[in-house]
């Protein structure tokens, strides 16, 4: 879904990180800018101002970089799903919308960067790769997160509907990251009350 917003002030900020930090935020820049597997290990050591062999320590392969990295924005998503169940407890359409609105308030940043998930699936076509695994549990995970609220809402066929909002929160990401429908935002979250309305949730039970 929406990745982290751009941060201000990055040279002064990542000069403060520790080592790991450092090295995961020059490994995002690279890897949503080139694309996970243009990018080297010499690179990302450069851009975080440490050395290949400082990288290696904390990270043993550039595919253990790459999975813990797509691991911290999967846990940006949970916690989005976390904070839509906590603030909404009984009412499983206001948790899809708090959902939806996540969204749509990341899509500019999409717009910008592109989607981790879009940017780095090309780059792992070995399904067996954990990083791949990862990618897709946590997809089916926010699937079933997404059915249960449904359910929560009273939807008809909550699996049928959350399998329609996915498509609508993934195309949505997909049409901001290369611009080919306006008001990506808006439409996306009028059709996520669609789905909502045609299925007869009414909120909370």
């Amino acid at each position: 879904m929406a990745g982290s917003p751009p941060r201000p002030g990055r040279d002064t900020r990542v000069a403060r990180l520790p080592p790991r930090e450092r090295i995961l935020d020059a490994a995002e820049e690279l890897f949503l800018r080139e694309g996970i597997r243009a990018v080297g290990v010499q690179a990302i050591a450069e851009r975080a101002s440490t050395t290949k062999m400082a990288l290696y320590r904390h990270f043993a392969t550039k595919d253990a970089l790459i999975e813990e990295w797509l691991r911290i924005v999967a846990a940006g998503y949970s916690s989005a799903f976390d904070r839509a169940q906590a603030e909404h407890p009984d009412d499983g359409r206001a948790q899809v919308l708090s959902v939806a609105r996540f969204v749509a308030d990341g899509l500019p940043d999409i717009a910008q960067r592109g989607c981790p998930f879009v940017n780095s699936i090309a780059g792992l076509p070995d399904r067996d790769l954990p990083a791949r695994r990862l990618i897709e549990e946590h997809k089916a995970t926010q699937l079933r997160r997404l059915t249960g609220m449904c359910e929560r809402a009273g939807v008809r066929a909550p699996q049928d509907a959350a399998a329609e909002l996915t498509f609508l929160l993934e195309g949505a990401q997909v049409s901001a990251q290369n611009g080919s429908v306006d008001r990506v935002a808006q439409r996306l979250l009028a059709a996520v009350e669609g789905v909502l309305d045609r299925g007869g949730a009414a909120g909370g039970r």
